[in-house]
């Protein structure tokens, strides 16, 4: 369904030399420095794949999102998505695709959002009865009916991502491209929107390519994960197969009340949390013996054993990247 060869994308930015004189100089003679935005980044995904996009800020992946659906050209590469090529901008791609960037908004800000459903209704052509039931069946599943007809800038945040993921797939696109769409979102409503985005995915088998900077999302979304760091490809892979050095544990239990022996040697990394609990990350092949140095120690409560956090598992890819 996707495509993407050596796709790269160079924005040339004007480098203005400081203070007044710097502008006069400026008017005359300029300074530019290329920065690449995205570097050779190749890629497949099938059809009704859900893939995570993961990078920290500035890495290129809405710059790869934006060259997927058209919106900026790549300097050198190429893609393809279900057999368009996106650079060419026909209407027949259009109609086969959405973006939903979760920091810019696509619906009329003083009016309500079934007045911009009914403009895009009209903009793809959508039959009036494939259009009805449609809306019905997303505003359903999304818990909005009832603030259909409400002005949008009265909606709350997370009524107003989900006004826009209604406007993205009222025309039922077969790619729907997302970058951010739970940013700001509190946990009832990112939980809400995750959700809606799981079933819709197995229902209608969307192409769905996500990214975002909520581990969450991606752990309960994604089986598969591209993973992008200062333009380039570093991972594409399931979530299980991600390069985290050697395989890693924490152990977390709460001390006796005595607290921990004098000169006590941690089987490992230890942390304490606010609330006394102990945190030791231990190798996956010392877990047994490291539980049995913790339940030596005394009377301990509330032992558990954990997977290292899929946050740190990122950094850790992105600082061996460096």
């Amino acid at each position: 369904m996707i495509e993407a060869e050596n796709l790269t994308r160079v924005f040339r930015t004007y480098k203005k030399r400081p203070g007044f004189w710097g502008g006069i100089v400026g008017l005359f003679h300029r300074e530019f420095e290329e920065v690449a935005a995205a570097k050779d980044i190749t890629f497949s995904i099938k059809e009704g794949e859900f893939v995570g996009f993961l990078g920290p800020n500035g890495a290129g992946k809405t710059t790869t999102l934006k060259m997927l659906s058209g919106l900026i050209h790549p300097t050198s590469g190429r893609a393809t998505v279900a057999g368009f090529i996106p650079r060419e901008r026909r209407n027949e791609y259009r109609r086969i695709f959405a973006l939903v960037l979760g920091q810019k908004n696509q619906l009329w800000w003083d009016l309500p959002a079934l007045e911009s459903f009914n403009l895009l209704r009209h903009i793809y052509g959508t039959p009036r009865a494939l259009f009805q039931q449609r809306l019905d069946e997303l505003a359903t599943l999304l818990d909005v009916t009832a603030k259909l007809n409400v002005m949008v800038r009265e909606l709350s945040l997370g009524e107003r991502m989900k006004m826009e993921l209604i406007a993205a797939l009222l025309h039922g696109p077969r790619v729907l491209f997302l970058d951010e769409p739970t940013i700001g979102l509190d946990v009832v409503s990112q939980r809400s929107v995750r959700q809606f985005l799981r079933d819709y995915n197995r229902r209608y088998k969307t192409t769905i390519l996500l990214t975002s900077h909520y581990m969450a999302d991606i752990k309960e979304l994604c089986e598969r994960v591209i993973v992008i760091h200062k333009g380039r490809k570093i991972h594409d892979g399931g979530l299980d197969r991600l390069d985290a050095g050697p395989a890693r544990k924490i152990i977390r239990f709460r001390p006796d009340v005595r607290g921990l022996p004098t000169g006590w040697q941690a089987p490992g990394a230890m942390k304490t949390d606010d609330d006394g609990r102990i945190a030791l990350e231990v190798d996956a092949a010392q877990v047994v013996p490291a539980c049995q140095q913790v339940l030596a120690t005394g009377d301990v409560q509330d032992l558990t054993i954990e997977d290292v956090p899929l946050e740190d598992v990122i950094h850790h890819l992105f600082s061996n990247a460096d």
